[in-house]
């Protein structure tokens, strides 16, 4: 428990909800519809069943709750939300940083291409209580196709890779199910694996397994969009027929890194043709981009993730994100896999954004800290289509938010609270995370009772898989 709580009221009756109320707090609310981050300077929360049941300045109406929460002056803003994730790679940090795009794929892909359906659960379990414990509660998760990563060669695959069973995808949803994650399982399409028939009825399988989850936490089905990838020319096509028969989002790695630019643009049109570019098409990364494709992009109404740190981790470049913003494009943030942004870090993530964006503009205006902050919070709710339950801290939304103390260690005078709540605090102001206003995270240590072993799991694990390739540790 948070210190400064009181300890918690006897509770038994099933039938009625347990109550949290947060007093004393520095809201941060950052509602819909307003640029405004909604800063309250003195204020209260109220948690029931899960979701907020009220929010407000000053002092509580009522001080009536199973449990008080007194977070004297600490910030309460909302859990951070990615966009863009890939968390079965949280035991594969620190591989490839001498490659771009995809020699780092094959460094880091090259392995998970080796591992079971156990293993690969134990490292989605792992990744998912890593975001949780910097402050991450809900996440767009990008699975390990059931197609083996096999190598680019000119920016071609050629797609007869090794194809997994089922289970390989349904043990990286359980992996997030039972780490308490939120997250939109994206799922990849295996389109050069078998006939289309065939195709779409094992696509249907895992969307119909992510479905029968607990949909407070599963919060929805979406395809990872692999045109980047596919040999096949008709492949915007057959995604596309995907979206509309299962009535799923898709969001497509595109334009990301620098090598076989003109061939990664030429496919834009693949999925303009295909009819893609709607709400409900993401593009990740989005970077070797013309002003035609962002024109058209945002016309259509397709949306993008971007992933700072990321994006210069692996030498991609600089995404022209307030470009896209001014042209009427929804943009979220996300941040990556751990393999390539190696600490999960949303603060880092917001901070790194906001310096490549001045530094290429050389206008602070371009990216101020309000809005970086919005963008890794319900911008990223908005475009994968969840905003109505997570990104922001508002009546009826899953009461999933930060305790983030400016005391400790000290940031010093709040000139601009908001501010410096993005530019200032860190991990280490991090002490508490709470999902459905459940304490799940605190100053790092998770209360998830497979932490331990999820830890276990990923350092025995993968050595072994390394072990199996001829790899050695160092």
């Amino acid at each position: 428990m948070y210190p400064g709580s009181s300890e918690p009221a006897p509770h038994s009756d099933p039938e009625d909800p347990m109550t949290l109320l947060v007093t004393n707090a520095r809201l941060i609310t950052v509602p819909a519809g307003s640029d405004d981050p909604g800063y309250i300077e003195r204020g209260w929360l109220l948690v029931e069943d899960s979701r907020i049941a009220g929010i407000g300045a000053g002092d509580p109406p009522s001080a009536t709750a199973d449990e008080v929460l007194d977070v004297d002056g600490a910030f309460v803003a909302p859990g951070f939300v990615s966009s863009h994730s890939h968390l079965f790679t949280s035991g594969l940090r620190g591989l490839g940083v001498a490659d771009t795009l995809y020699g780092w794929c094959d460094s880091m892909l090259g392995m998970t291409a080796h591992a079971t359906s156990e293993e690969i659960y134990w490292s989605t379990l792992h990744g998912a209580l890593d975001f949780l414990s910097n402050g991450v509660t809900s996440a767009y998760n990008f699975t390990d196709p059931l197609q083996a990563w096999e190598s680019m060669v000119d920016g071609r695959r050629v797609g007869d890779a090794l194809l997994r069973d089922l289970g390989y995808h349904t043990r990286q949803a359980d992996g997030c199910r039972d780490a308490g994650i939120r997250f939109v399982d994206a799922i990849g399409m295996d389109a050069t694996a078998g006939t289309d028939d065939e195709i779409f009825a094992r696509f249907g399988e895992s969307v119909a397994y992510t479905r029968s989850m607990d949909p407070d936490f599963a919060l929805g089905a979406s395809i990872m969009g692999q045109v980047q990838w596919s040999p096949r020319p008709d492949a915007a096509e057959v995604e596309v027929e995907a979206m509309r028969r299962f009535g799923v989002t898709n969001q497509a790695h595109f334009l990301e890194s620098p090598e076989a630019v003109p061939l990664q643009q030429s496919k834009f049109a693949m999925y303009a043709d295909a009819g893609a570019l709607g709400p409900d098409m993401m593009f990740g990364h989005f970077i070797q981009t013309t002003p035609e494709i962002i024109e058209q992009a945002a016309a259509g109404g397709a949306s993008m993730s971007w992933q700072p740190a990321s994006n210069g981790r692996l030498a991609s470049g600089v995404a022209l994100v307030p470009e896209m913003i001014e042209r009427g494009m929804r943009v979220g943030m996300g941040l990556d896999d751990q393999a390539c942004t190696d600490v999960s870090d949303p603060w880092q993530n917001m901070r790194m954004g906001i310096a490549m964006q001045r530094a290429r503009t050389k206008d602070p205006l371009s990216m101020m800290p309000e809005r970086v902050l919005r963008l890794h919070t319900l911008g990223s709710a908005e475009i994968m289509g969840v905003d109505d339950r997570v990104g922001s801290l508002e009546v009826g939304k899953f009461a999933d938010f930060v305790v983030v103390d400016p005391l400790l260690p000290d940031i010093g005078p709040l000139w601009h609270p908001v501010r410096s709540y993005v530019l200032a605090c860190s991990l280490r102001n991090l002490k508490g995370v709470y999902v459905g206003g459940v304490l799940v995270n605190e100053r790092g240590v998770s209360t998830n009772p497979l932490a331990a072993e999820a830890t276990a799991h990923v350092h025995a694990d993968l050595p072994k898989v390394a072990a199996r390739l001829g790899h050695q540790p160092h």
